[in-house]
């Protein structure tokens, strides 16, 4: 499989890590020192990799109130945590801010829970990605779920006008060995054709600081439900199975839309 656009926003990290161990944290706080400088918690802790501790408040509260993100030695998911605080750092932090800040209105309201919109930002830090057009009618497709329309009939013009970042650090980790069925959950969004033109660095540093505009003041990702299913095995050059207008009418991995469809944003 050629997954290896997937992996874009992170690729030019992990080009530097080439040792068959993964790095420690005094590598991984040295790259984002590097690369994101000023990356701070939710209470504006400067964020640090470091070892599980062995008694801690839990994992958001914990990194809120200390800055430290607790990283696994030799563990895929927890680097791929690292790296996307490296790409995503506004964003990374405003779902941090958004985790304090829900759990105090509810606490504050006496409901018991993590709630509906802590689960929306949890679920997409682990598996989620931003599908950015140019191409209205793109985004559009995807969300209804036609797949055929948007992935085949469409092709050329999704290649050519559509990108799609991945934001969560589970979703790589699973990218190092594709199943069927694979699915990322999406937010979409469209710009004009100009966004495409700029540089790959300069289209991610835009789509955090975006992201994270769109979560701390329009208020989005309040439930999972604004989150849609995207199956990454669909993804034009991501797998030579999907070379054939027939690969997209298996519904084992190409859902059709649940009816009564719940319209999803377009951003």
């Amino acid at each position: 499989m050629a997954v290896r656009a997937l992996f874009e926003p992170i690729a030019a990290l992990l080009e530097r890590f080439t040792a068959s161990e993964l790095p420690g944290t005094a590598q991984l706080d040295a790259l984002l020192r590097e690369v994101a400088p000023g990356t701070a918690s939710g209470a504006g802790q400067p964020i640090r990799f470091v070892r599980p501790p062995a008694e801690a408040l839990a994992y958001e509260e914990h990194i809120f109130a200390t800055g430290e993100v607790p990283t696994r030695a030799d563990d895929w998911h927890d680097f791929f945590n690292a790296l996307a605080w490296c790409v995503w750092p506004r964003a990374k932090s405003a779902c941090n801010i958004l985790h304090r800040r829900e759990r105090d209105a509810r606490t504050a309201a006496g409901l018991p829970g993590r709630g509906p919109r802590r689960d929306a930002l949890t679920q997409f830090d682990e598996c989620g990605i931003v599908v950015v057009s140019s191409d209205p009618e793109i985004p559009a497709f995807l969300a209804a779920h036609a797949w055929e329309d948007a992935f085949w009939t469409r092709r050329a013009r999704l290649i050519a006008s559509t990108r799609f970042m991945v934001f969560g650090h589970g979703t790589w980790e699973q990218l190092r060995e594709p199943f069927f069925g694979l699915c990322a959950k999406a937010l979409y969004r469209v710009v004009d054709a100009g966004w495409l033109a700029r540089p790959a660095a300069e289209r991610q540093t835009e789509t955090d600081a975006w992201l994270a505009a769109q979560l701390l003041d329009a208020g989005l990702l309040r439930t999972p439900r604004e989150l849609a299913p995207l199956p990454l095995l669909g993804i034009p050059g991501v797998t030579r199975e999907n070379e054939s207008a027939a690969y997209y009418r298996d519904t084992r991995q190409f859902r059709p839309k649940r009816v009564p469809a719940e319209k999803l944003p377009v951003l």
